[in-house]
């Protein structure tokens, strides 16, 4: 008898239209691939009470929330004791996304860095681990997380990280973690591989960031959380590592994160 080899997709987002028609049957396909746990990202606060119907719908399926910084300048900023609040729920198990974004909504720069900021002092409240998108702004995304880490300390993984060598040992050098997603299978990646491979493997997730982002073999269409496994696989080739083995990594790795998410799974 074979075993399904346990992943987790540490970031989707399961609220997204795209995939109103085949909810349930999406979680199947991602848990008969191996994908036992997703985590469901909200990026607008009054989306929140929809996301978290998700995750208490589905058995696997745990949430985070946030203002992702291309939502800042058209969302109420967010305040560090709403997210407080929100991080009661048994299922909520990070803050975020947050960050900065400058590749298409530079104009709203300074909003975006106190929306961080405030979304940083809500992970150092709860203990739950921050979760960052970063494009195009690698020099002030690196400077506020250390300046934030010398307030007092706080938990982080850089999602979806396609950013420089840099601000990914800024990261590290932090106690991070980084994020594989589809586009670290991409083809023309080898770079990005070559900065992951410089990092240590016991501080690397998998992930989707569906429904964008597919990995090869399905580059080009919508993306499902069924998908982690082929991310991962090529994760494991880039650390010289047995599939198996890769995989109980990026399994321990994420539940010493989201231990929160962890605890629910051993209370199960």
């Amino acid at each position: 008898m074979t075993t399904t080899i346990e992943i987790t997709d540490s970031h989707c987002h399961l609220d997204f239209e795209t995939f109103d028609d085949e909810r349930p049957e999406m979680i199947a396909r991602a848990v008969a691939a191996g994908v036992t746990r997703m985590v469901t990202i909200c990026t607008k606060l009054r989306l929140e009470p929809q996301v978290r119907a998700i995750a208490e719908a589905h058995d696997p399926v745990f949430y985070a929330a946030g203002t992702h910084p291309m939502s800042v300048a058209d969302e109420p900023m967010a305040s560090v004791d709403a997210l407080v609040a929100l991080s009661a729920h048994p299922k909520f198990v990070g803050i975020g996304e947050t960050g900065l974004d400058y590749h298409y909504t530079s104009e709203s720069a300074e909003a975006q860095q106190k929306s961080l900021r405030i979304h940083i002092e809500a992970a150092r409240q709860t203990g739950l681990p921050l979760i960052i998108h970063s494009r195009d702004a690698d020099d002030d995304m690196a400077r506020i997380l250390t300046e934030e880490h010398r307030k007092g300390a706080y938990t982080c993984v850089m999602h979806c990280f396609s950013s420089s060598a840099e601000l990914a040992r800024a990261a590290l050098d932090l106690g991070f973690y980084l994020s594989m997603s589809g586009i670290a299978a991409f083809p023309k990646s080898q770079e990005l591989r070559d900065i992951f491979a410089a990092a240590p493997v016991e501080r690397i997730l998998v992930e989707t960031d569906a429904p964008y982002l597919a990995p090869p073999p399905y580059r080009g269409k919508r993306n499902e959380p069924a998908y982690t496994v082929h991310t991962a696989r090529k994760g494991a080739e880039v650390f010289g590592l047995e599939w198996a083995e890769f995989a109980a990594q990026t399994q321990a790795n994420f539940d010493r994160l989201f231990w929160k998410a962890s605890a629910d799974r051993a209370a199960a």
